[in-house]
């Protein structure tokens, strides 16, 4: 499947490419990450493959990410095919606490820094990065909609924060008539899926498309880390971070490698890379609009963008899903299909049909539409 294949971004008209260009990998600030013609290969490679979504933000290689992708963006006269999301929350500025976070100071400032290391008057999607535990959702969302109506922003969203925040300023957006949030931006693999007992059913109830990053675990799914290595072959970004005191990068466990094995077996089995069909595994999942991929060697993303090029077999999706099951914790095991048996006096209750309400379809000739009734009956 091309790239090329588009889909709106949430509830809103926004159209971006299922798999989107991560440039957290643009610039060697952070002892990881490409050199500058190797950035802008995988940015060319990307665009020549048909992608148009390309994330960054203002902390990424103490901003080398957003000016390096400002000028490959100007040196191909792009700027109006793209779509750039870039981001706003950390602080480079040690001592100033405004510097940093998410009041509206800070996203001010940050967003005038962002456009200028960027080369552009407006910003397609902007997010906030990381919730500083402090700011409240009615400033966050007031100062965005400001944004959105001075024009230096088309799009928002919110990446890192719990479900109850993101709910909060979705109800605070559609009640008081501010931009509404179009994605949410959080983690999520075969290893990390804690956002399907929240955030998936949230997103898709309420309009925002999630935005997939580190759909690798930093790497641990692309096949370049073996258990029997001891954790790690001297190279990549887990073994460049991993006594950083960030959980993120802590991904060597004795669960996530018998993920690794399973996936290992099956995409053997289908003649894929294990990164291909990690991906793959991501993309096609409930409530996912994009996944962003990064690299440091061209070679890497080449082999990333064919990961919707196929389908994984029921058969096969069935072991990864059991292999990379998530432990269900309080209150979520109550809402099991064991549990809610005992809700409904074991009658299955399921979703409405998929055509319960009038289906809309424009017919081959004529330029009018045609209406289903709700047995979606010819």
């Amino acid at each position: 499947m091309s790239l090329n294949n588009y889909y709106t971004l949430g509830r809103s008209g926004l159209r971006v490419s299922r798999l989107a260009l991560g440039t957290m990998t643009f610039g060697t600030e952070w002892g990881w990450g490409a050199d500058r013609q190797t950035a802008q290969t995988l940015f060319n490679d990307y665009v020549d493959a048909g992608g148009n979504f390309l994330d960054t933000a203002d902390l990424y290689t103490n901003g080398t990410s957003e000016t390096w992708l400002g000028e490959f963006i100007a040196e191909r006269d792009l700027r109006d095919k793209m779509v750039i999301a870039t981001k706003f929350s950390y602080n480079a500025e040690p001592g100033n606490p405004n510097a940093g976070g998410n009041g509206r100071k800070n996203i001010l400032r940050a967003v005038e820094g962002s456009l200028k290391r960027l080369n552009t008057d407006y910003i397609d999607l902007y997010l906030l990065h990381t919730w500083d535990k402090i700011t409240p959702a009615e400033e966050v969302m007031r100062t965005l909609d400001d944004l959105v109506r001075s024009g230096k922003v088309r799009y928002v969203g919110l990446s890192d924060v719990p479900a109850w925040y993101a709910s909060r300023a979705q109800t605070i957006s559609e009640l008081r008539g501010y931009e509404t949030l179009s994605t949410l931006q959080l983690e999520y693999s075969l290893v990390e899926r804690n956002i399907e007992n929240e955030f998936v059913p949230f997103g898709t109830e309420h309009g925002m498309g999630i935005m997939v990053w580190s759909p690798l675990a930093s790497g641990l799914l692309s096949g370049k880390y073996r258990p029997s290595e001891g954790g790690g072959m001297g190279e990549g970004r887990l073994e460049a971070t991993k006594n950083v005191n960030n959980p993120a990068f802590q991904k060597f466990t004795e669960r996530n490698w018998k993920i690794v094995a399973e996936l290992e077996a099956i995409a053997k089995e289908m003649g894929h890379s294990m990164a291909q069909v990690a991906v793959n595994w991501a993309a096609n999942q409930p409530g996912i609009a994009s996944v962003i991929v990064g690299a440091t060697k061209t070679h890497q993303l080449k082999d990333n963008l064919q990961a919707l090029d196929f389908t994984i077999p029921q058969e096969l999706l069935t072991r990864l899903n059991e292999a990379s099951s998530p432990e269900l914790k309080f209150p979520y095991f109550f809402f099991s299909a064991e549990m809610q048996a005992m809700l409904h006096g074991g009658v299955t209750v399921g979703a409405k049909p998929q055509h319960y309400y009038p289906l809309i379809e424009t017919s081959g000739s004529s330029a009018g539409v045609e209406l289903g009734d709700d047995n979606n009956n010819e």
